[in-house]
């Protein structure tokens, strides 16, 4: 017994968890998105260390255009592609370098979302995520070596530009000129002629701000590790490296179907608000005598007149004036004191009976057998029912006013566990309550 009682907790919770699983899969399911945004481009590469440079010299501006499918819970896969500028520039005694370059970058992602219902809610307003993925760059460094005369640069030592060499014959009549940030030559190497285009690592995170149910802000920062060292026409050191911080406005396409039960997609809920059953002009939300016989008067609250207020509606009433709070049967006959003694005699009898024959025979078939009886004479004459003594109330477990067979097995079995506040001596009470009730 104990095998079998096994193997149906398992069978069933073997069926809650492929429910769960179709449940889970229906709340994650969700149509693509499409972000677009813009932000500042930030180069980290081999120059751009002199003085009396800002920090400003290297930032530029970027577009982005993301299009991402989250497949479940967790992940989603996403297209990114940037646009923009990437730039640095150098100032020392020993060198003077600058670069800019306009730069294309496409990368597919794998995204870790954490609105996934283990740490944050799939509904709250606040949705982190982390992302990492391959991408390819391009780019084509461009250098501000000339002014807008066509003038080249030349730096001297005392920190000034001229239009003559510090060590041309002619530089005592030099003139001091100033940087247009025109970047209008196309830097090369003269010893090797590079590729203009490599391969990128993305890494990078960021948080939704859900603003309506299919728009939210996405703010968001991506840190690109490139293979090339070439992206500012200088190579030295590791590999050139730019970060990426922007905001977009993302779009969820469709309507977001929540399809956790199937069960009621085709059901249609309005129509069940104006259902009524029993045609008594009573819709069954607001009915509170459902099953009404057909063409019988009701009152607002779907039940039939019951003009002596007896209990016994009128269409069944065979007595239509009782007196005010008479006892009557279930016909609405008034009940007079000699029929309540006799009906209260036949009672104590039966019980008397059954009482006697229980003890000669405890089992729990009698108790059933008895309770059967006693509720069919309760439907006969509800008013000779005795109320639950205050000491017995506790073995009623439903709260129904009756004790049941079942109800006297438990209290019994309570009782032998030690986890009962019943004696021997209320036992015995508790059962010949139910031989009287």
């Amino acid at each position: 017994m104990k095998n079998k009682k096994l193997l149906l907790i398992v069978l069933l919770l073997a069926c809650g968890s492929i429910n769960a699983q179709k449940t889970e899969k229906a709340k994650t399911k969700q149509l693509p998105s499409v972000a677009l945004g813009a932000g500042i481009l930030s180069f980290n590469g081999d120059i751009g260390n002199g003085a009396n440079l800002s920090s400003f010299s290297r930032i530029r501006a970027g577009y982005n255009l993301t299009i991402e499918e989250r497949i479940g819970k967790y992940i989603g896969v996403s297209l990114n592609g940037i646009y923009g500028k990437l730039s640095d520039s150098e100032r020392s005694k020993d060198r003077n370098l600058n670069f800019e370059s306009t730069i294309m970058q496409g990368d597919l992602n794998l995204v870790l979302h954490f609105d996934n219902d283990l740490i944050f809610n799939r509904n709250s307003i606040f949705a982190p995520y982390l992302f990492v993925g391959i991408g390819y760059l391009k780019f084509d460094p461009y250098g501000d070596l000339k002014d807008k005369n066509d003038s080249s640069y030349n730096y001297w030592s005392d920190g000034t530009i001229r239009d003559i060499a510090e060590t041309d014959p002619l530089a005592p009549s030099a003139s001091i000129i100033q940087r247009d940030y025109t970047f209008e030559t196309q830097l090369t190497d003269s010893a090797t002629n590079y590729q203009r285009g490599t391969l990128a690592l993305p890494i990078g995170g960021g948080f939704n701000l859900k603003v309506l149910r299919n728009l939210s802000v996405n703010v968001g920062a991506t840190y690109y590790l490139t293979f090339s060292d070439w992206v500012d026409n200088f190579k030295e050191g590791s590999n050139d490296k730019y970060f990426f911080a922007n905001v977009s406005i993302q779009y969820t396409f469709g309507k977001e179907k929540d399809e956790s039960d199937p069960i009621y997609n085709s059901v249609d809920f309005s129509a069940l608000d104006k259902l009524d059953a029993d045609e008594d002009g009573v819709n069954d939300g607001d009915d509170r005598c459902p099953g009404t016989p057909k063409g019988v008067k009701v009152n607002g609250r779907g039940c039939p007149d019951d003009n002596d207020e007896d209990g016994v509606p009128d269409y069944k009433d065979k007595e239509l004036m009782t007196k005010k709070d008479a006892l009557v049967d279930v016909n609405g006959v008034t009940l007079t004191d000699k029929m309540l003694a006799d009906q209260q005699s036949q009672f104590d009898s039966l019980a008397t009976e059954r009482s006697e024959l229980f003890n000669e025979n405890p089992s729990l078939s009698y108790l059933k057998d008895v309770e059967a009886k006693s509720t069919e004479a309760r439907k006969t004459n509800p008013n000779a029912a005795n109320s639950i003594p205050s000491a017995l109330k506790p073995a009623d477990k439903n709260n129904d006013g009756f004790i049941s067979a079942d109800e006297i097995a438990n209290a019994i079995d309570m009782f032998f566990e030690g986890d009962s506040n019943f004696s021997v001596e209320k036992l015995n009470d508790l059962i010949d309550f139910f031989f009287e009730q």
